[in-house]
């Protein structure tokens, strides 16, 4: 059936990422290179994981490195709304930035903050971690604001070898902190070092349980037990005990699966339900006929083997689309797949729409993320550059435009010049 000349432009209008942030009240991209952030993915990826581990367990949500790169504000809303118990970050001013976007949701600091900044932390109502000893006595002599109680979790060395106290050292440095004003035992934890391995993760779990004996025998209360992240989950080869930090599996994507290896019956189960939130996008900047025999891009690596539609999309390394996914990288354009051609810049990449009638500068072109019946994954693009799913999420530069978007349309935008969001409905 033939479209109405005056309808169908008004909506495609209204369709294009332009249209929907318009119709949304928010500001217009910046540029033609963005990232949309299914939040509704995300929420939906927490409860997957919820029904994983069965409703006696806690999740503490990961939202450490700008949320795996789509966005630190917004995947600490969402998981906290979603039902999160608890959120996890690395550093002491992911933890701040939290505080001051109003997240009011338990927050667990992942890495031991800086000696003097325990008063900061407990004003805050943070949770931090211990790793030794000489950690433990700076907390002890730390001046807390009067009023604020000090949450700290213990981190066992059970065969990382990253950080953390050997499990009879555990009692010891427990007992000091017990009696140090302010201060509260909350957690006993560890991180599984090769969670596709039964043999060697039940290890761990057999240390990080030796501590707990330790504590009991002292006489200590035994606090919460915290073991698996999103590996142990799906393989199954940790255990849940009474709190689970899951990060990857949040975010729609999973480890790879090592030859031998393979998840737990409930874990695939569960890996089937989850939905990649991230797409990276991109608009032509031109598209231009290139002759035979000429070159493309810088040191002209690639040469036109015949007549060639070329398309220039402004985004690159700079944004963390990296220059060894050449050679074979692939965009999505009208839901086919077509060759990145050339070296990848800092700020732009060529694609080769030679195959593909029509295309023009409304098309979008997603790099990462589904269009069609395809879908270019995160795991894709980890082998292309021999690394792993989280350093391609994560690896998503601040510069990109978030797009918060859902079924009901976007909710707001991070660009560099700060966060918009839509203004919610109070009637």
């Amino acid at each position: 059936m033939t479209q109405d000349p005056v309808i169908a432009p008004a909506t495609a209008r209204l369709a294009s990422i332009e249209g929907r942030l318009a119709a949304a009240g928010l500001p217009p991209l910046p540029r033609l290179a963005w990232l949309e952030i299914d939040t509704d993915a995300l929420a939906h990826n927490l409860r997957t994981v919820r029904g994983l581990v069965g409703p006696a367990t806690r999740v503490a949500a990961v939202v450490k490195s700008d949320g795996y790169g789509h966005g630190l504000e917004i995947a600490a809303r969402t998981f906290a709304a979603a039902g999160a118990d608890l959120l996890c970050v690395a550093t002491l001013d992911e933890a701040l930035r939290l505080r001051r976007a109003g997240v009011d949701a338990p927050i667990l600091v992942l890495y031991p903050v800086p000696r003097g900044s325990a008063p900061a932390a407990a004003e805050a109502e943070l949770q931090v971690v211990v790793t030794d000893a000489a950690d433990a006595a700076a907390l002890t002599e730390a001046q807390l604001p009067v009023g604020r109680i000090l949450r700290v979790h213990l981190e066992v060395e059970t065969g990382l070898q990253r950080g953390g106290l050997p499990p009879e050292s555990v009692a010891a440095v427990a007992s000091k902190l017990s009696l140090a004003p302010g201060i509260e035992l909350a957690g006993l934890w560890s991180h599984l070092a090769s969670s596709h391995d039964p043999e060697f993760s039940a290890g761990q779990r057999r240390r990080l349980e030796d501590a707990a004996g330790f504590l009991s025998a002292a006489g200590l209360d035994l606090p919460t037990l915290h073991l698996d992240a999103t590996g142990g989950l799906f393989y199954g080869t940790g255990a849940s005990l009474e709190l689970v930090r899951p990060g990857l599996g949040l975010y729609g994507e999973l480890p790879a699966v090592p030859d031998g290896s393979a998840f737990s019956e409930r874990g695939a189960a569960a890996a089937a339900q989850l939905r990649p939130a991230m797409t990276l996008k991109a608009r032509a900047l031109r598209i231009a006929e290139v002759l035979v025999g000429r070159p493309v891009g810088y040191g002209g690596s690639w040469i036109a083997a015949r007549p060639s539609r070329i398309a220039t999309l402004p985004v690159g390394y700079g944004d963390g689309y990296v220059r060894t996914y050449q050679p074979g990288a692939e965009a999505l354009v009208r839901g086919r797949r077509v060759p990145v051609v050339g070296s990848i810049a800092m700020d732009a990449v060529e694609v080769d729409v030679t195959d593909i009638d029509g295309v023009d500068a409304t098309d979008e072109f997603v790099l990462l993320g589904a269009q069609g019946g395809d879908r270019i994954t995160a795991t894709e693009l980890a082998r292309r550059r021999n690394t792993i799913a989280w350093e391609v999420l994560a690896g998503m530069a601040w510069r990109l435009t978030r797009v918060y978007d859902a079924s009901a349309g976007p909710s707001g935008v991070r660009t560099l010049a700060g966060e918009t969001l839509v203004p919610e409905d109070t009637d």
